[in-house]
């Protein structure tokens, strides 16, 4: 598959998605960036905006498996990752799977699950695959978690650790919709869901497929240059407690590929840089308590290192 197909066919996915989520074109494009570069997505929001219909359309529009995971403070790992159940007929253990095992895994309110519950997506979301009983299990291709959290309430809550955090490639938030798109959302759902006319628009196979073209996307030296340099200034930016981790290079690198596909270039330009990392890296940096008083965001000081950091044009 080339570069220019990926580009029409994410179209196709994206006018899906759309039908569904009104005027969040940027939430979808940048939620099928991660997909495309096989990573996760952070959804910080207060509930009802679309978070569970962005994650069924997503299901829906790639012709793939979705499964809905309530985090609560009671749920356990192996209601994650499923369990061996002693089966009285055939004398033997039978594996139970999880319902992690989907294309789609909707992780809904994910702070409000234990840490040692938390961890159980660890492996999953890096490695792709589950250890129950000392054997292995591989998760379906495509694997994709967008889990959800409220910025609001924080009773009763676990505050994800930033080794859980690192995991997602990115993190944004959905928003209201504007008036107008409200309206429309308000009529199109008093006599039906959307969600029902919703038809696949792509399979597994050529996901794949895709997912393997957007590594051909060119970057240049000083492309690759300016994403480590964006990184590097985190490190050592007065207002950051706690800089981006390689990984957080690599997020960068990958995800500057699949917006480029999306925007029908085969080579990294810095815009794209520019307009991913605040996404990809504001959640791996840690702001200073005293910079924090003053109001500046991980964002904030991430959109200031971009305004600081040269673009070398050669």
């Amino acid at each position: 598959m080339t570069v220019l197909q990926v580009t029409e066919q994410a179209k196709l996915i994206a006018d899906n998605i759309e039908t569904v989520i009104l005027g969040k074109r940027q939430v979808i494009e940048y939620t099928l960036v991660s997909l495309l570069c096989g990573g996760h997505v952070l959804l910080e929001d207060v509930p009802g905006v679309g978070k569970t219909m962005l994650a069924k359309s997503i299901a829906i529009s790639l012709g793939g498996s979705y499964k809905r995971l309530q985090f609560t403070p009671d749920l356990l790992p192996s209601d994650i990752t499923g369990v061996s159940i002693y089966n009285q007929q055939s004398a033997e253990f039978a594996f139970m799977q999880g319902p992690v095992f989907a294309n789609v895994v909707l992780a809904d309110e994910i702070n409000r699950a234990s840490p040692k519950t938390q961890a159980a997506l660890l492996e999953c979301m890096e490695e792709r695959q589950v250890t129950v009983d000392g054997q292995t299990r591989h998760m379906p291709e495509p694997f994709f978690v967008l889990a959800t959290q409220n910025p609001i309430e924080f009773e009763g809550t676990y505050p994800l650790p930033e080794s859980q955090l690192d995991r997602f490639m990115i993190r944004q938030s959905l928003g209201y919709p504007a008036r107008e798109q409200e309206r429309e959302v308000v009529v199109q759902q008093s006599t039906t869901s959307p969600l029902e006319k919703l038809k696949p628009v792509t399979n597994g196979p050529e996901f794949i497929a895709m997912q393997q073209a957007i590594k051909e996307v060119h970057v240049s030296e000083a492309a690759l240059d300016y994403i480590l340099n964006v990184v590097e200034a985190t490190r050592s930016h007065r207002d950051l407690y706690l800089g981006a981790s390689p990984r957080g290079s690599i997020s960068l690198y990958r995800t500057a590929q699949a917006l480029a596909a999306l925007t029908g270039e085969e080579f990294v330009l810095p815009d794209h840089v520019k307009r991913l990392a605040p996404y990809v890296l504001g959640h791996r940096v840690i702001v200073r308590p005293e910079a924090r008083i003053g109001g500046a965001t991980a964002e904030d000081v991430i959109q200031d290192i971009l305004d600081h950091v040269p673009v070398d044009v050669a």
